[in-house]
């Protein structure tokens, strides 16, 4: 039997995903990370974007968030995140949408707040875009 690790994902709404890895990729801050069992404990912000949940048999379960705290300890991995979402339950029409409301907002920004506002859930919905790309491609290949 392959060694595993314990996956947690949550969210603000409630438990996602919980299981048994082989291994786990996420979109850290500083870069890419891959998660194996027993590795050293850290942790590290999480960048919006796609979280990738590896069973023993090799399939990939893919997930987004839209960044949060990634914390690994040597036989768990929990991701917090205030959205997490199914890869396979992301909207592409709703995220596209997202993103040209949030560029029209960037075109006739009116004040900082509204600014800052606009160009976070512009971040977001490329995110989202990614990661339904991302599993587009997986599929193809």
């Amino acid at each position: 039997m392959a060694m595993t690790v314990h996956v947690d994902i949550v969210s603000a709404e409630g438990a996602i995903h919980s299981g048994s890895a082989s291994m786990v990729y996420a979109s850290a801050e500083m870069g890419e990370v891959g998660i194996a069992p027993r590795h050293t404990a850290f942790i590290s912000r999480l960048k919006p974007g796609d979280v990738r949940v590896e069973n023993e048999q090799g399939e990939q379960e893919h997930f987004y968030v839209s960044g949060g705290m990634l914390e690994v300890q040597p036989h768990k991995v929990t991701v917090l995140a205030d959205t997490a979402i199914r890869a396979r339950d992301l909207d592409e029409a709703a995220a596209m949408d997202a993103k040209r409301r949030a560029e029209e907002a960037l075109a006739g920004h009116a004040a900082d707040f509204e600014y800052a506002k606009a160009q976070a859930e512009l971040a977001e919905a490329m995110a989202q875009l990614r990661a339904i790309e991302k599993l587009r491609k997986m599929k193809r290949g």
